[in-house]
C-alpha cells in the first residue's frame, strides 16, 4: 500500500468554513501524514499545510494564516523552540502545541518559556493529542498532569534569590539539543548533519557546554549527557 505525502491545499470551500485551519511542522512526513489524517477526521478541524522545517514553516504560515500550529522539537536548521520564538515575534496571537518524541521534562518549560501553550508527546493516544488542540486552540494550556505539578511545585520553590536552578538551564536551546545528542551516543558528524550546521560549529557548541557546565575535558561532557539522557527519559 502507498501513501501519497503531497500535502492536498485546502480550499475554502463550504464544507471547511467554520473549522479551525492546523498547520504542521515535522521533518518525519510519514507522521507529519500520521497527524494529518488524525485531525482531517475530526469535524472541527482542518490541517491547511505543512512543513519539514524551520524556513518553510515561517513561510508557509505567513501564506496560510492558521488558528493554530503544531511542531517538534527537532527540526533541521534552527528547532522548534527557535521557531517558537520567530512565531511570538511576527505572530504574537497564534497559538503553537508542540507534539515532539522528546521527553516533556526536559523541553515543555523550554518551549512554554518560548511562547507555546502546550506540549505533548508523539507516544500519547490520539485522543490526548486531540484534547490537547482543543485546549489551546480555547486559549488554554496543555501538560500533562504530572509535568503541570512540577512546574507549579517549582514556582512555589522559588523566592526571590533562592532560586533552585540546574546548570542545564545555563544552556542555551541550541546547547541543550546538542547535549541531548550527545548523551544519546551521536557523534559530531550525526549531529552536525541532523542540524545542517558543520561539524565545527559543533565543536564550537561542545566548547561552550564544557565550559558552561565545568566539565575538565570531552569524555567527562560524554559521560554526564548520557546520565543526564537516561536520568530524563
Amino acid at each position: 500500500m502507498t501513501t501519497d505525502l503531497i500535502p492536498t491545499p485546502v480550499h475554502d470551500t463550504a464544507k471547511n468554513r467554520g473549522k479551525s485551519r492546523i498547520y504542521l511542522v515535522d521533518d518525519h512526513a510519514m507522521f507529519r501524514e500520521g497527524l494529518r489524517q488524525l485531525i482531517d477526521r475530526e469535524p472541527d478541524f482542518i490541517v491547511s499545510g505543512d512543513a519539514a522545517d524551520f524556513d518553510e514553516a515561517l513561510g508557509g504560515i505567513a501564506r496560510e494564516a492558521p488558528d493554530l500550529v503544531i511542531t517538534d522539537i527537532s527540526l533541521s536548521g534552527a528547532s522548534g523552540i527557535e521557531l517558537i520564538k520567530s512565531l511570538k515575534v511576527s505572530h504574537p496571537d497564534l497559538p503553537v502545541l508542540v507534539v515532539s518524541m522528546h521527553e516533556e521534562s526536559l523541553y515543555a518549560e523550554r518551549a512554554l518559556r518560548a511562547g507555546a501553550m502546550g506540549y505533548v508527546m508523539k507516544q500519547e493516544p490520539a485522543k490526548v493529542v486531540k484534547a490537547a488542540i482543543r485546549k489551546v486552540l480555547g486559549g488554554d494550556i496543555h501538560l500533562s498532569e504530572k509535568m503541570a505539578a512540577a512546574m507549579l511545585g517549582k514556582l512555589v520553590h522559588e523566592k526571590g534569590d533562592e532560586k533552585l536552578v540546574s546548570p542545564i538551564e545555563n544552556l542555551s536551546n541550541r546547547e541543550l539539543e546538542v547535549f541531548r545528542m550527545l548523551g544519546e551516543g551521536k557523534a559530531s558528524r550525526e549531529i552536525a548533519q541532523r542540524l545542517d550546521l558543520s561539524v565545527a560549529t559543533i565543536n564550537s557548541f561542545r566548547n561552550r557546554i564544557k565550559e558552561k557546565l565545568n566539565f575538565k575535558n570531552s569524555t567527562e561532557l560524554i559521560l554526564h549527557a548520557v546520565h543526564w539522557v537516561r536520568e530524563n527519559s
